[in-house]
C-alpha cells in the first residue's frame, strides 16, 4: 500500500518552509535544505494538479456527449 502524504499536507509544508525561509535567521545551509525540499514539493503539487485539471477536462468532455 503506498503511503503518500495528502495534496494539502505537502501544501502546509512547502508554506511553512516559505514561511521558515522568510523569517528566521537560519544558516545558509539549512535554507538550502528547506529550498530544495520546497521545489520537490512544488514539482509534485504542480503534477498532481495537472492530473486533476486533465480528470475535470475528460469529465467535462464526456458530459458534452
Amino acid at each position: 500500500m503506498e503511503n503518500k502524504v495528502d495534496f494539502e499536507t505537502r501544501l502546509k509544508r512547502l508554506e511553512q518552509i516559505v514561511k521558515e525561509m522568510e523569517t528566521s535567521t537560519v544558516s545558509l545551509d539549512k535554507n538550502l535544505v528547506l529550498f530544495e525540499e520546497g521545489v520537490v514539493l512544488i514539482k509534485d503539487l504542480e503534477s498532481e494538479l495537472q492530473s486533476a485539471k486533465l480528470k475535470v477536462e475528460e469529465a467535462l468532455k464526456s458530459d458534452k456527449k
